[in-house]
């Protein structure tokens, strides 16, 4: 039996993780019953990687960090992946994209595969939480075969908005997380207090200043607990979203207790050391809590949609640094955590069987209808064009004049050229813009 061909395309470092995991998750072929992820090595399919260059381009370490193996992985343009998928025959392609990129690939392929009898299933979602634009990215997803719901709560809202502007809701599939799991959680001695920062939640410095306070003074009251800032990324790296403020630049100037930490690293594999999990709003609030580590979702700042915390009303986890600094340990709303698709019963192994038998049966019928997303120059005249330009495309799908050339081959010297404008652009990010913002303060 010829092993099921999957391709991802992703755009950074926390959707290529959730792109081949999801890939390994929904492909109706080998599949453990623990709930455990299968390495794409080992499950039977043939998954081949694309990274979509941009801003949030992983780098080797990320990548490394990450720890999922394809059997290809390599960097292109959109044009590029377009006319990859115009030669290539896959059975199932996943689109880990921010939704105008999956909009503007939705449209690519529909052009690319004009005319083709046979087409791969295509398949998109979300990364993790949804707490913000909530229209917006669903609209720009929608035309994929399946739209994946991490939740129930999530699948809801998701049909009630397709439903509410006249589209096709039937491509909306529950499932979960792909990359929750790990052992039960076991109280160790002396505690371990894991706090996952967000690169972009809370903006702004003095925001920042004062987690990393709050932090700090948490280790040095509690000197028999090992306290531990869980970062995403190493200066010069970015990830999903932009972070203008590393912790790491922050930290430079504080005096630090002997039992404070900075550390990187996988997620599951920190939480495996975790004893609580403190965070304004981060997905590895549902890791911890999918596992029982008690978890907080702190209210220091507010709970405000812009932190996308208030994600978590209802939850029982919401809390501040003085009632942890006191000792108060949440407990999590049972209800909540069902409909978040966190599942500690067990019943994480059984999360994906709707997506793999409904991709079974889209391969089964041999022929798929052509893509047809909402937004066309018929609904969305203003906006569409601008989304398709942004990654080089006509409002029809095709390639604009002068796109990049998947013909020309990138030598050392352009190699070395693009790692620096790439570098020079991250340096502009987090060092030169915070400046120019102060200035404008003045």
């Amino acid at each position: 039996m010829k092993p099921l061909r999957v391709a991802v395309l992703a755009d950074s470092d926390t959707r290529w993780k959730w792109g081949a995991l999801t890939a390994n998750r929904i492909s109706p072929t080998e599949f453990t019953e623990s709930g455990e992820s299968p390495e794409a090595a080992d499950s039977g399919i043939r998954l081949d990687g694309f990274l979509l260059r941009g801003r949030a381009t992983p780098t080797a370490r990320q990548l490394e960090e990450v720890g999922v193996r394809a059997h290809s992985l390599r960097e292109v343009t959109a044009v590029e992946f377009l006319r990859e998928m115009s030669k290539e025959t896959y059975d199932v392609l996943v689109l880990a994209l921010v939704g105008g990129g999956v909009q503007a690939i939705l449209h690519g392929l529909a052009h690319a595969w004009q005319g083709r009898t046979r087409r791969p299933v295509v398949v998109t979602g979300y990364v993790g939480v949804v707490y913000e634009k909530l229209a917006d990215g669903l609209l720009l997803r929608h035309g994929a075969d399946l739209v994946l719901a991490n939740s129930r709560q999530d699948a809801e809202r998701f049909r009630a908005v397709y439903e509410g502007v006249g589209a096709d809701a039937s491509s909306v599939t529950e499932v979960a997380l792909p990359f929750l799991g790990g052992a039960p959680y076991e109280k160790k001695d002396p505690c371990t207090v894991v706090f996952a920062a967000q690169p972009s939640v809370p903006e702004s410095r003095t925001d920042r200043a004062y987690l990393l306070d709050r932090l700090i003074r948490h280790a040095r009251r509690h000197p028999g607990r090992e306290v531990l800032l869980k970062l995403r990324s190493k200066p010069g790296e970015h990830t999903t979203h932009i972070e203008e403020l590393p912790y790491q630049k922050l930290v430079r100037k504080q005096g630090l207790p002997a039992n404070f930490r900075l550390v990187y690293g996988n997620m599951g594999e920190v939480l495996d050391e975790a004893d609580l999990l403190v965070t304004v709003s981060s997905t590895a609030a549902l890791e911890s809590l999918h596992r029982r580590i008690p978890t907080v979702v702190l209210t220091d700042l507010g709970v405000r949609e812009a932190l996308g915390n208030h994600h978590f009303v209802g939850s029982g986890c919401l809390a501040s640094w003085d009632q942890l600094d006191a000792g108060h340990v949440p407990t999590p709303d049972a209800e909540w955590v069902a409909r978040q698709g966190v599942a500690p019963d067990g019943s994480y192994a059984t999360a994906f069987d709707e997506a793999r038998r409904r991709i079974t049966e889209l391969l089964a019928t041999g022929e798929l209808p052509p893509l047809k997303p909402y937004y066309t120059p018929v609904t969305a005249p203003g906006y569409l064009p601008g989304v398709l330009a942004r990654h080089h495309l006509a409002p029809d799908g095709s390639p604009l004049p002068g796109a990049p050339s998947a013909d020309k081959a990138a030598g050392p010297v352009r190699q070395i050229v693009r790692r620096a404008a790439r570098g020079a652009y991250r340096h502009g990010v987090q060092r030169v813009a915070p400046v120019i913002r102060r200035m404008g303060e003045l």
